[in-house]
C-alpha cells in the first residue's frame, strides 16, 4: 500500500469499488454540569413542538432500518453522478438523504500496488448536520390558580389571627383597664377644693381667712350659639376678664373651660338672675315659631367651689401675712412661705354624666374628701400692730422718708408682737407687685451707732471695759491712712465709756475696740446673729452682710465697731439689742406661735434654742450705759417715758444711693427696752432716707419709740418699777 503524496487528489469517499464508508452515528450531547441543577418544570408541549418531535422519531426509525448488502465486487450503483475533482480541487460533500440518515455504501476495491494491500484509512465520520429548529414565539404565561388560592388563604388566616389575639387581650389578659377606660368616657371629675387654713394673731383675731366663692365654668358645645349674650352679662360683673376673652372661651373646642375664678356668691346670684330674665324674654319671643326659627336659650354655664381669700382687717400686717393668687396659692409673705401647710389637699369626685356633661341623679359616683389646711397662729398683736403701723406712717410722712419700720419683741420669749412697715397695702383692693415686699426682713442697710450696743457688750464681756473706763477722745482718728471723726466737731474730750455711748462717739468706740483681737470680735458678732438668718424662714429674707473670715484689715474692724461696713435687716438688729436686754442670752426671734389642725389641735412651733453671748454682768453694764442715752444730757431725751426707766441707743448711718453707687442717703434709727431694770419689750425704729427736719436717730426715731413702747406697756399692764435714772458720769 502506498501513501498519497504530492498533489494527488483525495479520493472520494464511498466511490472506491469494494469499499463503503458507513455513516457516522450521531454523537449524543455531552451532559452539562448545570443539567442536574435545573428544576424548571416542563412547559406544556405546543403543536409545533409535537410535529417536530414526530419528524425526528421518523428519521431515527429510518436510520435503524438494515441496509441490503451488494454482490461481491460489483461496482456500486451511484445514486447521483459524482465526478472526480480536478487535481488540487476540493472534494464535493456527499449529498445527505432527505431523511437525514446516512446509508452504507459498497466497499471500494483497493488497487494493488507493489503487491501489497493499502490499509483502509481510519478517518472520523463526519457529523450529521442538525436541522435548525426555530424557537417558538413567547407566549403570556397564565397564573396558577392553586398558588393564588394558597396566598389568599394565608393572608386571611393571618388577619383572623390578629383579631383573635386582640380578642384574647381584651377579654382575658387585661379586661379591667379597658373597662376603666370605658367608665372614664362616661364619668366627669370634679375637684373638691380644700379649705385653706386661717392666719390669726396671738389672740385669735383673723388676719386672713377663706370665704365661700365659686369658679364659673362653661361647656362650649352649649354656649357657642349664645356666647355673645352670656359674655355681655358676665363681663360687667366679674373682674379679671374681658368681653373678648369670655367669647373666645365659650366658642372654643372641648366640653369644659373656666371663665372666672373666686367669684363671690352674691355676684353669681346676680348673673343667674339676669340669665333667667333673658331666657324668659327669649321664650316669649319664640312663641308661635317653628323649632328651626326659634332663638336658643342662654345655657351652658356651671360653677365649682372656689374659696376666696379674705383679709378682715385690711392692711394690718399685710406685708407679713402676704396674699394668694387666683389659683388659691400663696404669692408673698407667710401665705407663700407656709403654702404647703395652709393649702391642705384637694379632694376629687367622679360622677356619671349624660351626653351633655350633666350629672346623672342617683348614678354611681366616688368621692375623695378634701383635707383642710392647717391654721397658723402668729405672735403678732393686732392692736399693737395697728398702732405701730399708724405711728410709723405718720413719721415717714412727717420727715419725708422713703419708708419706715417698727419692730416690737418680747424680751424673754423672742416673740415679735409687731412688725410694722410703711408703705403698705390693702390685700382686699388692687395692689402692685412692689407692694408685696416685707422691708423688715428683706431690706438691708448699715445700722449705724445702734451697732455700738453689741460692740460694748463684747468688750465688757472680755473684761476690756467697765463703767469706770475713761478715754481721752480726740476729734478724729486715723486708721490705715483714713481719717474717721465723730458726727459733731470737737477737740479732745475726757469721756467715760458711758459717755462714749451717751454721746455716740465713733472715735471713742474705735479706741475701745482696738483693745480686742479681730478674730475674737468677729466671733462675738456672729453670736449676736449678724450675717446669719434669723430662723423665721420668711420668704425673701436677707441675711445681711458681714465680711467673711476673721482676718479683717484694721479699717474694717474700726468701721464695723461703730456700725458701718456691715449690713443688717431690722429684725436682726432688734434681736441683737434684745440679747443685752435679756441678760446676755440670745433668743431667736419668733413669728409663728402655733399651728392648729382641722380638729382644733394646737401644735406649738419649735424654734432654735437660745444661747448665751455675753455674761449677765456685761449685759447689765451696757444697759446702764444705754440708760444715759435717754437722760437729759444724752442724745435721745425724746425717747424717755414718764414713770419708766428706759435704756436706748440712737443710730445715724449713711446709705448707698443706687443711682450713683455712692453714700448720699441716710438711715436714722433708735433701739431701746423698758423697763430698763426689768426689761419686758424691745422696740426698734428705723427711717430710711428722711429728707425733712434735723437728721438724727434721737430726734426722728426717739418719739416713735416712745409712743409705741408706751402703748405696749399699757396694753400688757406692765407697771412702772419706780426706779430712778442712775447718775452715771459721762465725762471725767
Amino acid at each position: 500500500m502506498t501513501d498519497r503524496r504530492g498533489n494527488e487528489p483525495p479520493r472520494k469517499r464511498g466511490a472506491t469499488p469494494g469499499r463503503e464508508n458507513p455513516p457516522r452515528k450521531a454523537q449524543p450531547r455531552r451532559p452539562s454540569t448545570t443539567d442536574s441543577a435545573r428544576t424548571t418544570p416542563p412547559r406544556p408541549e405546543s403543536t409545533r413542538d409535537r410535529l417536530l418531535r414526530k419528524a425526528r422519531e421518523e428519521e431515527q426509525a429510518a436510520a435503524r432500518r438494515p441496509v441490503k448488502k451488494a454482490a461481491a465486487n460489483p461496482r456500486p450503483v451511484k445514486k447521483a453522478a459524482a465526478k472526480r475533482p480536478a487535481p488540487g480541487g476540493a472534494a464535493p460533500r456527499k449529498q445527505v438523504p432527505a431523511n437525514g440518515a446516512a446509508r452504507k455504501t459498497a466497499k471500494r476495491p483497493v488497487k494493488k500496488t507493489s503487491g501489497k494491500k493499502r490499509p483502509p484509512q481510519n478517518r472520523p465520520q463526519p457529523r450529521p448536520r442538525k436541522p435548525r429548529v426555530r424557537k417558538a414565539p413567547r407566549m403570556l404565561r397564565l397564573g396558577r390558580p392553586t398558588v393564588r388560592l394558597r396566598v389568599t388563604f394565608g393572608v386571611m388566616a393571618f388577619v383572623l389571627s390578629l383579631f383573635a389575639g386582640r380578642l384574647v387581650l381584651l377579654q382575658g389578659v387585661d379586661p379591667d383597664s379597658y373597662a376603666q377606660a370605658a367608665t372614664r368616657e362616661n364619668t366627669k371629675p370634679f375637684i373638691l377644693h380644700a379649705t385653706r387654713g386661717a392666719i390669726t394673731d396671738r389672740n385669735g383675731v383673723e388676719l386672713a381667712v377663706s370665704e365661700d366663692a365659686v369658679a364659673i365654668t362653661a361647656d362650649p358645645t352649649q354656649t357657642k350659639p349664645v356666647a355673645q349674650q352670656l359674655a355681655s352679662i358676665i363681663a360687667p360683673k366679674v373682674t379679671g376678664t374681658t368681653y373678648g376673652k369670655l367669647v373666645a372661651a365659650m366658642t372654643g373646642k372641648g366640653r369644659f373651660t373656666y371663665l372666672a375664678h373666686q367669684v363671690p356668691p352674691t355676684t353669681w346670684s346676680a348673673i343667674q338672675a339676669e340669665i333667667k330674665t333673658a331666657n324668659a324674654t327669649i321664650a316669649q319671643q319664640n312663641k308661635g315659631k317653628s323649632q328651626d326659627q326659634a332663638a336658643p336659650l342662654l345655657a351652658g354655664l356651671y360653677t365649682e367651689d372656689d374659696p376666696i381669700r379674705s383679709h378682715p382687717n385690711g392692711s394690718i400686717a399685710a406685708t407679713v401675712v402676704g396674699v394668694t393668687g387666683a389659683d388659691g396659692k400663696g404669692l408673698s409673705g407667710l401665705e407663700y412661705g407656709l403654702n404647703d401647710k395652709l393649702s391642705g389637699h384637694d379632694g376629687r369626685a367622679m360622677y356619671e354624666v349624660d351626653t351633655k356633661g350633666n350629672k346623672i341623679p342617683n348614678a354611681n359616683h366616688t368621692v375623695e374628701e378634701p383635707k383642710p389646711g392647717v391654721g397658723v397662729q402668729l405672735t403678732l398683736d393686732t392692736d399693737l400692730q395697728f398702732f405701730a403701723e399708724k405711728r410709723i406712717e405718720q413719721a415717714v410722712k412727717q420727715y419725708k422718708a422713703s419708708s419706715g419700720t417698727v419692730i416690737v419683741e418680747d424680751v424673754k420669749s423672742g416673740e415679735l408682737l409687731a412688725m410694722a412697715n410703711y408703705p403698705t397695702f390693702d390685700p382686699n383692693k388692687p395692689y402692685k407687685p412692689s407692694d408685696l415686699n416685707n422691708p423688715a426682713l428683706e431690706r438691708t442697710y448699715e445700722p449705724g451707732s445702734v451697732q455700738k450696743v453689741a460692740t460694748m457688750a463684747a468688750l465688757a464681756d472680755a473684761g476690756l471695759i467697765d463703767l469706770n473706763t475713761k478715754l481721752r477722745v480726740p476729734g478724729s482718728i486715723e486708721v490705715q491712712r483714713r481719717k474717721i471723726k465723730d458726727h459733731w466737731d470737737h477737740g479732745p474730750m475726757n469721756l467715760t465709756i458711758a459717755g462714749v455711748v451717751a454721746k455716740s462717739s465713733n472715735v471713742g468706740t474705735i479706741m475701745a475696740a482696738q483693745q480686742m483681737r479681730i478674730p475674737q470680735f468677729v466671733k462675738y458678732l456672729h453670736d449676736f446673729g449678724f450675717g446669719q438668718p434669723t430662723g423665721l424662714n420668711f420668704p425673701g429674707e436677707s441675711n445681711g452682710k458681714l465680711m467673711e473670715g476673721d482676718e479683717w484689715p484694721e479699717i474694717t474692724r474700726s468701721n464695723v465697731a461703730f456700725g458701718q461696713g456691715l449690713s443688717v435687716n431690722a429684725v436682726q438688729m432688734a434681736a441683737a439689742v434684745n440679747t443685752v436686754a435679756n441678760g446676755g442670752v440670745y433668743v431667736p426671734p419668733k413669728l409663728v406661735r402655733n399651728y392648729v389642725d382641722a380638729n382644733g389641735t394646737v401644735i406649738p412651733n419649735q424654734t432654735a434654742a437660745p444661747h448665751r453671748v455675753v455674761s449677765e454682768k456685761a449685759a447689765k453694764e451696757v444697759a446702764t450705759m444705754m440708760e444715759a442715752v435717754t437722760a437729759k444730757k444724752g442724745t435721745a431725751p425724746q425717747a424717755a417715758i414718764d414713770g419708766y426707766l428706759v435704756a436706748g441707743k440712737t443710730g445715724t448711718a449713711q446709705e448707698v444711693d443706687s443711682a450713683c453707687s455712692c453714700y448720699r442717703k441716710w438711715a436714722t434709727s433708735f433701739a431701746g427696752f423698758a423697763p430698763a431694770d426689768n426689761p419686758r419689750f424691745v422696740t426698734y425704729v428705723v427711717l430710711h432716707d428722711p429728707s425733712d427736719g434735723v437728721r438724727g436717730g434721737g430726734l426722728q426715731g426717739g418719739p416713735v419709740f416712745r409712743d409705741v413702747m408706751s402703748y405696749a406697756l399699757q396694753k400688757y399692764v406692765v407697771p412702772p418699777t419706780g426706779a430712778k435714772q442712775p447718775d452715771v458720769p459721762i465725762t471725767w
